[in-house]
């Protein structure tokens, strides 16, 4: 581990790389200050650009632009009422207050400071559970990736919003629209219609860049985006030792559970970012205080948030499993450039997993000192109407999506799944299922059908090897439960 810590720091102290974290964490600042633009919208328009990259800068702009959009959605929060990314929707509610009592500087002070020390501790995580859960899946064959996988789709009940039905068919999109194309394993044609377009199948740019970034596009442009407040004169305190006593058991327990919250496949860092808020409000000695600006309430949700976003890379490089929205399309992004999440990825490019680590932990440091700047600038680029916005988004989804394969087809593609992403997205379906099923689709079916001819047909395989069978045994359990659960509420409900 000392030996790949080393080594991520030679290759992260080099020019392009340093320049492309630098550039990367102010990117990331502006997509997840304006609201309307989020760091996972960001992360697919630039997935484009990363593919023409080589691995270690493209990951390194990709995961830093991941980090630093979910610490400044709480600009926004904290200076309009209106946060930036999902992330920041329980910093709303004691920051704004702070802020309308002219503490705005110490609102964001405190902001910056609990989201730094989260996101520390969330990658030191990270350093160190990645490589223990990696060393023990190396011992995994086709059987346990096919389990592994099925295990991955079953995170699609944490990212249904309670509607299963929806999340399955959802699922389901994903996983025909893995099918398109030749078959992996024999070459015949499937679903084609005899277009040569199709023969290749869709690739993963245009569904992504459609259903996440065109979709929004198009959600955005009937809300207005202008804010129309002027920005008041104040000044951003980071580090303030008398607030640092009151917070830091906040920070400390509230940075631990946005870690365990964030390792949970699927539940994401607006989860984690809530449930640490009502943590805070349950263990504070003042609970009515909470919504009128107390610190706590600031505290709580932004060292979670930050935390548990480290937290869901941890089963994305380990295991392969992506821990949130944003983590499975860097998993795509991952199988774009042809490597594999997981602990071979470990074992085969210790230097790009150690790179990430350690421009992760520099993230942090350039939030600390980038965020007092970037704040007094915001005021000007806040002014810029959704309507002038949403075009340029737009432009630079095709050249993105037109640069990766030379296609006008994918074009028309991206186009297609916007409109269907954005009448998904009206009818609450889950789109980052439909990601899930185009990513985990293709490795569930060759793993699957390798397992068979390792047993010469026998399905037993999939039960009788351990691994295989507690993973998919958690996989029923993690489908059943909920389902359970609400067949025992309607019960009571009846009752």
């Amino acid at each position: 581990m000392l030996e790949g810590l080393l080594l991520g720091i030679e290759n992260m102290f080099q020019p392009i790389p340093l320049l492309i974290l630098i550039a990367a964490t102010l990117i990331g600042f502006l997509g997840g200050a304006l609201p309307g633009i989020s760091g996972t919208m960001l992360v697919i328009i630039l997935l484009p650009i990363s593919y023409g990259l080589d691995a270690i800068p493209a990951f390194i702009l990709l995961t830093t632009i991941y980090a630093s959009s979910v610490f400044s959605g709480l600009i926004s929060a904290v200076l309009f009422r209106t946060p930036g990314t999902p992330e920041a929707v329980a910093t709303v509610l004691d920051g704004y207050p702070m802020a309308q009592k002219g503490k705005a500087g110490q609102a964001l002070g405190i902001g910056i400071f609990s989201s730094v020390t989260g996101g520390t501790l969330g990658v030191l995580c990270l350093m160190f559970l990645t490589p223990l859960l990696a060393s023990f899946a190396l011992s995994f064959s086709s059987p346990e990736y096919f389990a592994l996988a099925v295990l991955g789709l079953t995170v699609v009940v944490s990212l249904s919003g309670g509607d299963l039905i929806k999340g399955f068919i959802g699922v389901a999109l994903g996983l025909f629209i893995a099918t398109i194309g030749m078959d992996p394993m024999t070459g015949a044609e499937r679903f084609t219609f005899g277009s040569l377009e199709l023969l290749s199948g869709i690739d993963l740019i245009p569904v992504l860049i459609g259903l996440f970034a065109v979709s929004e596009v198009l959600r955005k442009s009937k809300e207005d985006h202008t804010i129309k407040q002027q920005m008041q004169k104040f000044k951003t305190k980071i580090f303030d030792s008398a607030i640092f006593k009151r917070i830091k058991g906040t920070i400390l327990r509230s940075s631990i559970l946005g870690i365990v919250i964030g390792i949970l496949p699927g539940v994401g860092a607006t989860t984690a970012a809530m449930v640490s808020y009502s943590e805070a409000t349950r263990w504070s000695k003042n609970p009515k205080e909470f919504g009128t600006g107390v610190p706590e309430g600031i505290a709580a949700p932004e060292s979670a948030n930050n935390a548990a976003a480290m937290g869901a890379m941890v089963p994305l490089l380990s295991l392969g499993i992506p821990g949130s929205a944003t983590t499975a399309i860097i998993l795509g992004a991952f199988i774009m450039h042809g490597m594999q999440p997981g602990p071979m990825l470990i074992k085969d490019s210790p230097d790009l997993v150690y790179t990430i680590f350690i421009s992760l932990l520099l993230v942090n440091v350039l939030i600390l000192v980038l965020s007092k700047p970037f704040i007094r600038i915001f005021s000007k680029i806040m002014k810029v109407p959704y309507n002038i916005l949403g075009p340029f988004i737009v432009i630079f989804c095709m050249i993105g999506t037109y640069a990766v394969r030379n296609s006008i087809f994918d074009i028309w593609m991206m186009l297609l799944f916007g409109l269907v992403g954005y009448y998904l997205d009206k009818m609450k379906f889950p789109l980052a299922a439909v990601i899930l099923g185009v990513v985990l689709g293709p490795i569930a079916e060759v793993e699957f059908r390798r397992g068979l001819q390792m047993s010469n047909g026998d399905f037993s395989i999939f039960f009788t090897r351990p691994i295989s069978a507690v993973l998919i045994g958690l996989a029923i359990i993690a489908l059943v439960l909920p389902l359970w659960s609400k067949f025992r509420k309607n019960r009571k409900a009846a009752a």
